[in-house]
């Protein structure tokens, strides 16, 4: 069985996949993969710097990470280019390993963090979608204290994916990360003895 788990930035989606992956779920991090394919020699990380210019790469090779995150989330073309440089990618080695740990492994429960699965369109992979939820002021607030960020940043990058109210609608399954971590994991024990995973 495999579930995508999406949420908004800053609604705790690490923590409840943590959760999972204590009980004994595999789990495939995009953005594990997305930091992957930004390493010094692979392709990807070629294009973005010849898409973006040398500014986002840093003396050592490696990604100007703050940089790059200044451009794409300043400007919506920008971010759509580096889309469709990254996603590609990042799509095939998940879809990779979903299948390999679905062959090996087929009675464990796969699970696939993907920040951006209904902005990208994803969830025609998955038997079901998790969604972690917090309410905006919730989620404004940690990632302000988070990334120490301003008001104004902190709105750009919330503003940059699906209001996190749309999310909830389409959640299949849903998290209510704002009650505390007591009431998250007894929601996480509920929906592992549901699907008869214990």
């Amino acid at each position: 069985m495999n579930i995508g788990l999406t949420g908004g930035i800053a609604t705790g989606k690490s923590t409840v996949s943590q959760m999972l992956v204590k009980r004994g779920a595999v789990l495939i991090d995009a953005d594990v993969i997305a930091r992957e394919v930004m390493e010094p020699g692979h392709p990807v990380l070629s294009a973005v710097q010849k898409r973006f210019g040398a500014a986002v790469i840093n003396e050592d090779g490696t990604l100007n990470r703050k940089k790059l995150g200044e451009i794409v989330f300043s400007d919506p073309e920008e971010r759509k280019a580096l889309n469709d440089i990254t996603h590609p990618a990042i799509r095939a080695e998940m879809r990779k390993r979903m299948a390999d740990y679905e062959a090996a492994q087929p009675e464990r429960l796969v699970v696939v963090d993907i920040p951006l699965l209904y902005e990208s369109g994803l969830e025609t992979l998955f038997e079901q979608v998790m969604v972690v939820y917090v309410p905006r002021e919730i989620q404004l607030s940690r990632l302000m204290q988070r990334d120490d960020l301003t008001l104004e940043q902190a709105e750009a990058r919330i503003r940059a994916q699906m209001d996190i109210e749309r999310k909830k609608e389409r959640a299949d399954i849903l998290i209510d990360n704002s009650l505390g971590m007591d009431k998250t994991e007894s929601q996480i024990e509920d929906f592992w003895r549901n699907k008869g995973l214990l």
